[in-house]
């Protein structure tokens, strides 16, 4: 029995010095700056300079619209694909989720630059439509994460469950609202939380497409470049802090059915 547990300890402890050193000790180190003033002692300020600075405020509130949107996008050409891909009476399903995967096989600078030259070719100047550009290429980008995990809980679907919904007398409307939505929340909840939060730092694609500098990802770099890691450190605590409310909110609404 020891010789078990002294097994098992070995091969749990690779994965604890992982995690003590490209978890816990990264985020010790942003939590410490982020608290901490320049001279190296406790303080708020940075805390209260998020919440005070108009940039920071703007930029966040900016991101969030960014990254609803791309969610909202994300989400509304994810499901019909997904539930296509795993309901489908064709053959070979997992061949053309494939598809939708390859993409993310390919270098994320060269998927973002094609796709810029594409708009510009129908656009002319890519510049004239900021936003709009961003969003598309948000969701270029990030689709193949709300799929995967809504295509995985569709599949899972037990078929007796939406036949029994049409013998009740329920529409396929109705059958798929009350039923095929309700049972795919786990996947929907996962999507989202792969996309959102993502999509709020991931300022490559604006310095590609606009070359702007207006969400939270360029905002903590533009700190850093200029050594500032205190007021860095403490926008990406704060992010932190969004993960990990985002976090308990999902898990309580698969674990208690809320919905």
């Amino acid at each position: 029995m020891n010789n078990k547990n002294t097994l098992s300890t070995y091969y749990v402890l690779p994965y604890i010095i992982f995690s003590v050193l490209f978890i816990l000790l990264p985020l010790f180190v942003v939590l410490y700056y982020g608290f901490t003033d320049r001279t190296g002692h406790l303080s708020l300020a940075n805390f209260i300079h998020f919440f005070t600075n108009s940039r920071t405020i703007g930029t966040f509130f900016y991101s969030v619209v960014i990254a609803f949107l791309t969610t909202l996008f994300c989400l509304l050409l994810a499901y019909p694909i997904a539930y296509i891909l795993a309901k489908g009476v064709y053959r070979g399903r997992h061949s053309f989720l494939l598809v939708f995967v390859l993409p993310m096989w390919i270098n994320f600078t060269l998927r973002v630059t094609a796709l810029k030259e594409i708009l510009t070719y129908f656009e002319g100047n890519i510049a004239m439509h900021p936003f709009f550009n961003t969003i598309i290429c948000m969701v270029y980008d990030f689709l193949p994460f709300m799929i995967l995990p809504i295509f995985n809980s569709i599949v899972k679907l037990d078929d007796s469950l939406i036949e029994a919904g049409y013998d009740l007398g329920a529409t396929k409307f109705q059958t798929f609202v009350k039923v095929i939505i309700p049972l795919t929340i786990p996947g929907i909840v996962s999507g989202v939380t792969m996309v959102f939060l993502p999509a709020m730092t991931n300022y490559v694609v604006l310095d590609m497409v606009y070359n702007s500098t207006y969400i939270m990802g360029s905002l903590i770099g533009s700190y850093f470049s200029s050594y500032d890691w205190n007021n860095g450190s403490i926008i990406s605590a704060v992010l932190l802090i969004v993960i990990g409310l985002m976090t308990i909110i999902s898990n309580h609404l698969i674990n208690n059915k809320k919905w």
